[in-house]
């Protein structure tokens, strides 16, 4: 007797607005609240390349194709590379985000005094680049600027711009990841910069979550221009989740519990579904370095999202400054 096929795995339809972002997966040490207890101790590379791919193999099942590395991440993207060949994923069927800017310095040590350095020098974007196609070849569709700020002097850099846009006429997309509290100014600033009369910047990656909305205007305006917006630290690296222990942070942490029992649902789920309900937002990452976060992250997709329960969130919202200073402050691991 023959076996009956297989039944389709089905997926929310809103699954493909959320991305996987490997930061928390691709080294050891990161700023994500209990980091250490998600990786269990266990920071050997063959172990963490095998969580890594069955959390990228969590996220796909769920509907995921929007996968997000960057060269500082320390073995990120070779975990990536290795899972896409693994799973015979052609070019085209996800896709795949890279960065440039930042250097791993760590070397794959919690404890480490730096664990990147910073330099957007056309210098280190053709070093990265190189590095980046070695391990993710054409499967690579968008390379971004990692976190962009007018100080860098990036974005006047004619060099650093002549050789983005000539990366995006053969075919690369590109963008700007922001940081800080001038999030906003750096992305006005990117809106503005051409080339033959073309915007150079595709894409823009923004923090935007529940205790930091300043950008949110900023990013409305480069969605209306046309840019895809992809929304990071939906979740304020852990302290949007059960495990903020901080007890400054205890009201918001009732009143977050309060509303997420209200919809029923859990508290990350409830940070993810309010950047996934902003009209300008193309892709929300889920930055869960287990598959049992994944799977909760996932659960934002299906959570109707009303005015009532924004209203009732409002009240969370941090002033800018005061959110990056302690941000500035997570410990790693």
């Amino acid at each position: 007797m023959r076996a009956a096929p297989a039944a389709p795995v089905v997926t929310p339809p809103g699954a493909r607005r959320v991305g996987l972002g490997l930061a928390a997966l691709g080294r050891p040490g990161y700023i994500t609240v209990e980091h250490a207890r998600d990786l269990a101790g266990n920071y050997q590379p063959g172990a963490m390349e095998q969580r890594t791919h069955a959390v990228l193999d969590a996220a796909y099942a769920g509907g995921v194709r929007y996968f997000d590395a960057a060269r500082s991440y320390g073995r990120a993207e070779d975990f990536l590379a290795s899972w896409l060949a693994n799973r015979r994923i052609v070019p085209g069927a996800v896709v795949v985000a890279s960065k440039w800017g930042y250097t791993y310095t760590a070397g794959w040590r919690v404890a480490a005094e730096r664990h990147e350095v910073k330099d957007h020098s056309l210098a280190t974007l053709r070093r990265q680049l190189a590095e980046t196609r070695t391990r993710l070849g054409e499967h690579l569709s968008l390379y971004q600027i990692h976190s962009a700020t007018l100080e860098s002097g990036v974005l006047d850099d004619d060099a650093v711009i002549d050789e983005l846009a000539r990366l995006k006429a053969i075919g690369l997309r590109v963008g700007l990841t922001l940081t800080g509290t001038s999030q906003s100014d750096v992305l006005r600033r990117a809106l503005e910069v051409t080339r033959d009369g073309k915007r150079v910047f595709d894409a823009v990656q923004a923090t935007w979550n529940l205790l930091e909305r300043g950008a949110g205007s900023a990013l409305e305006e480069a969605h209306g221009a046309g840019m895809r917006v992809i929304v990071k630290e939906a979740l304020a690296n852990g302290r949007l989740t059960e495990r903020n222990a901080d007890p400054a942070f205890a009201s918001r942490l009732a009143m977050l519990r309060e509303e997420a029992a209200r919809l029923d649902t859990t508290i990350d789920a409830l940070a993810l579904a309010a950047a996934l309900a902003r009209p300008w937002t193309d892709v929300v990452l889920s930055g869960a370095a287990t598959t049992e976060q994944l799977r909760s992250n996932l659960r934002a997709v299906e959570l109707p999202w009303k005015t009532e329960t924004d209203a009732r969130l409002q009240s969370l919202t941090m002033e800018s400054g005061e959110y990056w200073r302690e941000r500035s402050v997570l410990p790693w691991n």
